[in-house]
C-alpha cells in the first residue's frame, strides 16, 4: 500500500474523515444500523413476512450493505496518511472482510453463506461496546488455559468412565454398558444432573460406591469447574488491562499531532529565529550608541 503521508491532499482528506469517524454521532449511527440489520435478520425468519414484503426487505438489505460499505470506506480514508495502522487493527480487517465477501459471487448466489455473512455483521456491535470487546478478548486469551482444562478433564473422565464400566456394567448397562455410555453419564454428572439417582443406584450395589461418586463430584464439579472459572477471570483482567492500554495509546496519538504541529512547524520556527535575530540586532545597535568613556 503506498505511503500517503507526504500528500497534503490525502492528509486533509484523512483529517476530515478522521473527525467524522471519531465523532460520537458516527459511532452511534453505525451501532443503530447494525442493530437494525440484526432486527431485519430476525424478521426474515418468518416466511409469511418474507413472502409479503420480499421486495422491501431486499431493498433494506441492499441499503444496509451500502451503509456498511460507506462506513468502512470512511475508516480507510481516515487512515490514508497512516495505512499500516488501519491494517494493524483486527476490527478493521474483520469489517473489511465482512463487507467484501458480501460482494463476491459465491456469497450472492449461496443463500446460506449470505445469511452467515449478514449474521457476522451483528458481531460488529463489539466494536462500539468496550465491555463486549473486553469479553471477546478474554475468551481468546483464555483458550490456552481452556485447552489445558479440557485435557485434564478428559483424562479424569476417562479414568472414572473405565472404573464405572468395570463396577456398574453388569448392573446398569444403560448408563455404564460401554466406555461411551460411561463418558456421557459422567459428563452429565459434572453438572450434578441426576446425581441423586446415580448415587442411589450405586448404593444398591455397594456402600463403597459412595467414594466413587463423592471423589468424582469433588474433582469434576468443584475443582475443575473452579479452575476453569479462574482461567476465565484471569483472562478477563488481562483483557481489561489491554483495553485500557489501547485507549491510552489512542488518546496519546490524538494529542501528539497537535503538539508536534505546535513545536515542529518550520514556518513558526523560522519566524521565531527571525524575531530573535532582530532582537539581537537591536541590542547591538543600542550598545553601539552608548556614549564612550570620558
Amino acid at each position: 500500500m503506498p505511503d500517503l503521508t507526504a500528500d497534503p491532499a490525502a492528509g486533509t482528506a484523512a483529517e476530515r474523515a478522521r473527525r467524522i469517524v471519531d465523532s460520537t454521532w458516527f459511532g452511534t449511527a453505525a451501532f443503530l444500523v447494525i442493530v437494525a440489520n440484526a432486527a431485519l435478520l430476525g424478521v426474515e425468519t418468518y416466511s409469511g413476512v418474507v413472502r409479503r414484503w420480499h421486495t422491501e426487505l431486499t431493498l433494506l438489505e441492499h441499503a444496509f450493505l451500502a451503509v456498511f460499505t460507506v462506513e468502512i470506506l470512511l475508516r480507510a480514508v481516515a487512515h490514508a496518511d497512516r495505512p499500516r495502522d488501519f491494517l494493524r487493527d483486527p476490527w478493521n480487517l474483520f469489517d473489511l472482510a465482512v463487507v467484501l465477501l458480501a460482494f463476491l459471487p459465491f456469497a450472492r448466489e449461496n443463500a446460506t453463506a449470505l445469511r452467515l455473512l449478514r449474521l457476522a455483521r451483528v458481531l460488529r456491535t463489539a466494536r462500539f461496546l468496550p465491555q463486549v470487546r473486553v469479553v471477546l478478548v478474554a475468551v481468546g486469551k483464555s483458550l490456552p488455559g481452556t485447552l489445558s482444562f479440557l485435557l485434564v478433564g478428559s483424562l479424569l473422565l476417562y479414568i472414572y468412565a473405565m472404573i464405572g464400566w468395570v463396577v456398574f456394567a453388569d448392573t446398569d448397562p444403560e448408563h455404564y454398558g460401554s466406555l461411551g455410555r460411561s463418558f456421557l453419564t459422567l459428563f452429565l454428572l459434572i453438572t450434578l444432573d441426576g446425581l441423586g439417582e446415580a448415587v442411589h443406584a450405586g448404593l444398591e450395589i455397594s456402600r463403597w460406591t459412595i467414594l466413587y461418586f463423592a471423589s468424582y463430584v469433588l474433582l469434576g464439579s468443584f475443582v475443575l469447574v473452579n479452575l476453569l472459572i479462574g482461567v476465565v477471570i484471569n483472562s478477563l483482567e488481562e483483557a481489561r488491562e489491554l483495553e485500557a492500554a489501547a485507549t491510552a495509546r489512542n488518546e496519546s496519538k490524538e494529542r501528539q499531532p497537535a503538539t508536534a504541529a505546535r513545536d515542529d512547524d518550520p514556518e513558526r520556527l523560522r519566524r521565531r529565529i527571525a524575531a530573535a535575530r532582530a532582537a539581537l540586532d537591536e541590542l547591538e545597535d543600542s550598545l553601539h550608541r552608548l556614549p564612550g568613556p570620558r
